[in-house]
């Protein structure tokens, strides 16, 4: 019988996150456009550049955390990650989005890590960062794992994704939560 060798782990991956900028509609229409990167998203793929352009504008550039996702070498935004405002200030969600070409590399992973640890230092008064991971995706629901989030358990039918009721994992990370190396 062969003994199971073990498996190294993956190299962490640099990514760096910056605010966007209207210069970024090329590129984030390349990934925006892409029908299986917008399945678990709230938006339906983009279909031309100018509705892009005004969704970049008008939410992306005045939301207080929305980051493009850089991987260094590429030249091109290859993402986005944000945390948005719930209704209590000491709370906000993760959201985030990924080129496909990009997937499976630990570059959502390496971004929600950097995310974090950011986004703690700059928001006055945040104490805890929620993902709400559909339970039919399970790659994201790796990445929040990755990243250091804890599941805290499912919540049923409770988001209205394109034509149905959901059921969404909630993951949660608090302030005082470890992060994990990078």
């Amino acid at each position: 019988m062969e003994e199971a060798k073990p498996t190294m782990p993956k190299a962490s991956v640099e990514v760096t996150l910056r605010r966007f900028e209207l210069s970024d509609v090329d590129a984030m229409m390349a990934w925006a456009s892409d029908p299986e990167v917008a399945a678990f998203c709230r938006w339906e793929p983009y279909e031309s550049r100018e509705p892009l352009l005004a969704y970049l504008r008008d939410t992306v550039l005045p939301h207080p955390w929305f980051r493009a996702i850089c991987v260094p070498g590429y030249g091109a935004v290859v993402g986005a990650v944000s945390v948005a405002p719930t209704v209590e200030p000491c709370r906000g969600e993760l959201g985030y989005v990924l080129a496909r070409a990009h997937w499976g590399k630990g570059v959502a992973t390496a971004a929600a890590r950097r995310a974090l640890r950011d986004v703690f230092a700059e928001v006055e008064g945040l104490r805890r960062v929620e993902a709400l991971v559909d339970v039919d995706n399970p790659a994201s629901q790796r990445v929040v794992e990755k990243a250091g989030f804890r599941r805290e358990g499912v919540l049923r039918r409770h988001y209205w994704h394109k034509g149905r009721a959901r059921d969404m994992v909630m993951y949660s990370f608090l302030a005082s939560d470890p992060l994990p190396a990078e």
